[in-house]
């Protein structure tokens, strides 16, 4: 796999550690901190996510109540979203939109076609041995005090959107509470934050989800204007690997940046 393009966070699980490194121990990633290790427990049994081969997922945004089916291959990062306007995908070496370009209304499939698995996968994504858990201050946030995790990519890399996220604990239940970062995957110098609002989680075969996620803008260490909101439903986690057609490029589909 080319590291120097964005690290889907799909292959974050399973493909950047060589078979001969696994076989001869345990699998690297269940190997964390303490300071994460308690809030991966507050999310369930979370070492499922380590041995799962698929994801797949319904969500539906809420500002435009437009629906779609995400479907993930765990072990080489191949992605499908069917969507009421369009239909795109990674098949392992490009990424695909179908009917044509202009059906996808955002800026790039790339950046869009894994930003929402990322999402909702946090924090198990971030078991990866490429990322470091740090432990920061204590961020006060809409004038709470949270416990606060730093994740960092390692070597600049892309996780999702960004190279870097700050975990804000709930006090309380020690579950993400929010999720800040900035999008470097157009500007890797890019500072300005954004706030993610995990909520209403539910268990889904042992794994703790949330169903709505509300992405927030921010000013002066608080949440201000609601930019969007997306609601999931359907998570299924599982060990069997998904067709290998489901990823294939659509006769009639083009290539996409």
């Amino acid at each position: 796999m080319n590291l120097s393009k964005l690290i889907f966070p799909a292959v974050l699980l399973f493909a950047l550690y060589s078979c001969q490194e696994k076989n001869q121990g345990p699998d690297p990633r269940l190997q964390q901190p303490d300071h994460f290790k308690k809030v991966l427990e507050a999310h369930g049994d979370w070492k499922q996510w380590v041995d799962a081969k698929s994801l797949s997922f319904a969500m539906v945004h809420e500002t435009t109540l437009e629906w779609e089916n995400h479907y993930l291959d765990l072990q080489d990062g191949r992605v499908r979203i069917d969507a009421d306007l369009f239909q795109a995908g990674n098949d392992g070496e490009k990424v695909w939109i179908s009917p044509n370009r202009q059906a996808f209304p955002g800026n790039s499939v790339r950046f869009y076609h894994n930003l929402y698995s990322t999402f909702l996968s946090i924090p198990y994504t971030l078991t990866d041995t490429l990322v470091t858990i740090t432990p920061l201050d204590n961020r006060v946030f809409n004038g709470i005090s949270y416990p606060t995790l730093e994740a960092k990519v390692k070597d600049g890399k892309l996780l999702g959107p960004s190279n870097r996220y700050e975990l804000l604990i709930d006090p309380t239940t020690g579950q993400l509470a929010w999720v800040l970062f900035a999008v470097t995957f157009y500007d890797k110098g890019n500072q300005v934050q954004e706030a993610l609002k995990y909520e209403d989680y539910r268990d889904a075969g042992g794994l703790i989800f949330p169903r709505v996620i509300t992405g927030y803008q921010i000013e002066n260490d608080s949440s201000k204007r609601i930019r969007y909101q997306t609601s999931f439903s359907d998570v299924f986690l599982v060990k069997d690997e998904l067709d290998s057609d489901l990823f294939e490029m659509p006769k009639g589909a083009v290539k996409s940046n």
